[in-house]
């Protein structure tokens, strides 16, 4: 393989994609001494598609000089058949696992286009309620509807407490809300009164002062809220509210979405 650049890897859905996504990147990122270069392919589900995708599998192939990953999920048999015909190492996930499992369960699967995301899911309606929820209660907005949350996450602003709760929405169904703590929250020892009543559902993320710096930096430049002064006296004074709570504390320095989110459910469930 060649290591001086970015590997090629194609990810091939007949339908929105999610599916083959999570499966190949998390396969992927057992790799930590690689990059790779990836072509995400939607909706290929008519052979015009699948032959579009084939060129431009080869198309890479031919200029790397070595075949690109392929992964993917395709239902139709005749699809996947094609599809084989490319320059791409393969991995057809269906072909590698649906025969296993039919012959575990003693029966034949019938195969449909879309079932795993689609509004079959019964925790279809529960994912849609839970992002409406945590966009409504989005940077300490309608906090008269904390009562409703599962969770509650707190941080200062810029440190992963919005995408945290839209994943906790989209991929658990979980009813998260975010507070920011503002300047005047920290300049008080106390936990600001609105959250008082849910200290059992809050879960704080922290923020190394550099990493907060950064962040900030780059959605207000050399402004006094992005300063790394600014930033080091707001962790400093987050810290010593912290010290003096008794709730889980992660650190979003250090963490991905995935992970943070992970860990939220887990507390969230170790609580009920």
């Amino acid at each position: 393989m060649n290591e001086t650049s970015a590997y090629p890897v194609f990810l091939l859905s007949d339908h929105t994609g999610i599916t083959v996504d999570k499966l190949a990147r998390s396969l992927l990122s057992q790799f930590s001494g690689l990059q790779f270069e990836i072509h995400s392919l939607s909706f290929v589900d008519s052979p015009e598609a699948v032959r579009a995708a084939v060129e431009r599998i080869d198309a890479s192939a031919g200029v790397r000089g070595e075949p690109p990953l392929v992964f993917a999920t395709l239902i139709d048999p005749a699809l996947r058949e094609q599809l084989r015909g490319c320059r791409g190492q393969v991995f057809d996930i269906y072909a590698l696992l649906l025969q296993p499992v039919a012959e575990a369960l003693h029966t034949q699967a019938t195969p449909r286009r879309g079932q795993t995301h689609g509004r079959t899911d019964n925790g279809y309606l529960d994912r849609i309620g839970a992002l409406e929820f945590a966009l409504a209660t989005d940077d300490g907005v309608a906090v008269k509807r904390y009562q409703n949350a599962d969770v509650i996450l707190i941080g200062l602003s810029r440190s992963g407490k919005t995408p945290t709760s839209l994943y906790l929405a989209l991929q658990y169904g979980l009813r998260a809300a975010n507070d920011p703590l503002t300047e005047e929250d920290l300049d008080s020892p106390r936990l600001p009164e609105r959250l008082q009543a849910f200290r059992h559902k809050l879960v704080a993320l922290r923020i190394d002062p550099e990493r907060l710096h950064r962040v900030r930096e780059q959605r207000r430049p050399d402004s006094r809220y992005a300063s790394q002064v600014q930033c080091r006296y707001e962790v400093r004074q987050f810290e010593s509210l912290l010290s003096g709570l008794d709730i889980p504390v992660l650190d979003s320095s250090r963490m991905s979405i995935e992970e943070l989110a992970a860990s939220v459910v887990r507390i969230v469930r170790s609580e009920e």
